[in-house]
């Protein structure tokens, strides 16, 4: 991966930003307004009848039956539930993938809303709720919206498109495959070969209205690690009997923080070390054998994800080493994404389309985020710009609205006509720029 500063000289050699003056604008904006209604309704369906990772059938079928009465040509169960459909316009051009995810969260929602959820699953072994906490609702409603859009213009398209619904993007049931490398692996950028890809995320805390995008790394790669610290045994009263693996444990936990405040280069990228869960023992008189920890690692750039994995293994070892314990390092464990990639050549030429829908002051960028997408896996193979688009009533402060994947999460809707809008005319934008 590119560090960000060397962006300055990257964009230099990137492909000149082609001319937006289209005649295609006086059709998208009032084609928007007329559909915003019916994206609304179909986000408020799915919000109320939400689906986990590999589970979405309702709404895949929902989506199927969408596409197919476009006459978009439509592939169903693509890594599981996923749903593919390709536009074939009716000129020759470049093939433009757009991907919207599907699944819901195990969150119970809060929210009073008349369509709020109330569906409830088993997870992992409890009765939960199920909530689009993250607004994977709206990005379905979104591109199906886009869908309908582009399918009434197919005979002026230069180019093909293909819409990529797809599950699990917020993980899969153990033991399971699922979310955008299963759809690579079946082979999504294929049959056409996807040439880009373009993709959006809401965010319930930037103000309606707005987009905000990051050039080269814009999310995180993640990696879950679970370290097993191993001692010996023995009654909680006579501690010099055993190798606590408690306090190994503590020790190796401080020791981790260490690894970005004084390994990481933090004026180029950040990072983060997380242990988020701690087990060891049943009763307090007894010093258990086995402790084990669960926990994240975020990086920005592929190097500085090499590193801190690296430092992640070497401290956890020898820390339990010095205490005369031994500490097993499973890294990646379950979850690993690469980072959210915004090729740079591709942001810098559809900067400008993004600011021509949304108004030049409207168009922010944004710092890096630690959170992780696995759209990442999508940008490993072809081009991609992944933008976020504004979800958060105006005049709210952003502190003050409810973050992702919580049970207050709320959405504004009347930001997802901007999102139609965006996603057409990236589509558009570049169909242009391939024929000059």
């Amino acid at each position: 991966m590119k560090n960000i500063y060397a962006l300055g000289f990257v964009l230099t050699l990137a492909i000149p930003a082609f001319s937006q003056n289209n005649n295609f604008d006086a059709r998208i904006n009032p084609a928007a307004d007329k559909i915003e209604q019916k994206v609304i309704a179909w986000r408020r369906d799915i919000h109320q009848n939400p689906e986990l990772g590999n589970a979405e059938k309702r709404t895949a079928a929902i989506v199927a039956k969408h596409l197919k009465g476009l006459g978009i040509e439509v592939k169903t169960g693509v890594a599981k539930t996923g749903v593919v459909g390709i536009l074939k316009g009716g000129k020759p051009g470049p093939v433009i993938a757009l991907r919207a995810d599907m699944d819901a969260l195990p969150v119970t929602e809060r929210v009073p809303l008349p369509f709020a959820s109330k569906v409830k699953t088993t997870y992992n072994g409890q009765q939960v709720g199920v909530m689009h906490a993250c607004g994977h609702d709206s990005h379905v409603a979104i591109l199906m919206g886009t869908a309908e859009i582009l399918a009434s213009m197919k005979n002026d398209l230069a180019g093909t498109v293909k819409f990529i619904f797809q599950p699990a993007e917020e993980g899969v049931p153990p033991g399971e495959e699922g979310g955008a490398q299963l759809m690579i692996k079946e082979g999504v950028l294929d049959n056409p070969k996807v040439d880009v890809i373009f993709g959006l995320h809401i965010n319930s805390q930037t103000e309606v209205g707005q987009l905000t995008y990051r050039p080269g790394g814009t999310m995180a790669s993640v990696n879950g690690f679970k370290i097993l610290v191993k001692g010996k045994q023995a009654h909680g009263a006579y501690p010099w009997s055993s190798v606590d693996p408690v306090v190994a444990a503590a020790q190796i936990i401080n020791n981790l923080q260490a690894i970005v405040s004084r390994n990481l280069n933090v004026t180029q990228n950040p990072g983060v070390v997380t242990v988020g869960s701690i087990h060891g023992g049943v009763r307090a008189n007894i010093i258990p054998e086995q402790v084990e920890m669960e926990g994240t690692i975020r990086a920005l750039s592929a190097d500085d994800e090499k590193m801190i994995i690296r430092r992640v293994k070497e401290v956890a070892t020898k820390t339990a080493e010095s205490a005369g314990a031994t500490a097993e390092v499973l890294v990646p464990y379950g979850t690993s994404y690469p980072v959210t990639y915004n090729n740079l050549a591709l942001t810098e030429k559809m900067l400008p389309t993004l600011q021509r829908t949304a108004g030049t002051n409207n168009v922010v960028l944004r710092p890096p985020v630690t959170g992780a997408e696995d759209f990442s896996f999508f940008q490993e193979k072809v081009p991609g710009l992944f933008f976020f688009l504004g979800g958060m009533p105006k005049g709210k402060k952003p502190e003050e609205a409810p973050s992702h994947h919580t049970p207050d999460f709320y959405l504004d809707e009347s930001g997802f006509k901007l999102g139609v809008k965006a996603m057409c005319n990236l589509v558009l934008d570049y169909m242009q720029s391939a024929r000059q």
